[in-house]
């Protein structure tokens, strides 16, 4: 079963590509995305990576979680569902 991540602290400079080269050293990436505001505009500073299994996602976590990317800290942990008001 697949696993989104959130990876945050991104540097503004930083593509999809990029998450999906760094993220498939851990296992399969699915998807790769990065934020930007309404209408295509900046990034956010942060993505969404979808691994392919937990085994995946929980090396990611290990390895990835808090190294410098691109001058930054990266953040990343198990993605949290969005609540439905």
């Amino acid at each position: 079963m697949s696993v989104r991540l959130y990876i945050g602290n991104l540097s503004f400079d930083a593509t999809a590509e990029d998450l999906r080269e760094i993220f498939s050293n851990t296992g399969t990436v699915e998807e790769a995305i990065i934020v930007t505001r309404p209408g295509g505009g900046r990034p956010r500073g942060f993505g969404f990576v979808t691994m392919e299994d937990q085994a995946g996602a929980d090396e990611a976590i290990r390895q990835l979680d808090g190294q410098e990317f691109a001058g930054r800290a990266l953040n990343v942990n198990v993605a949290k569902e969005r609540e439905q008001d």
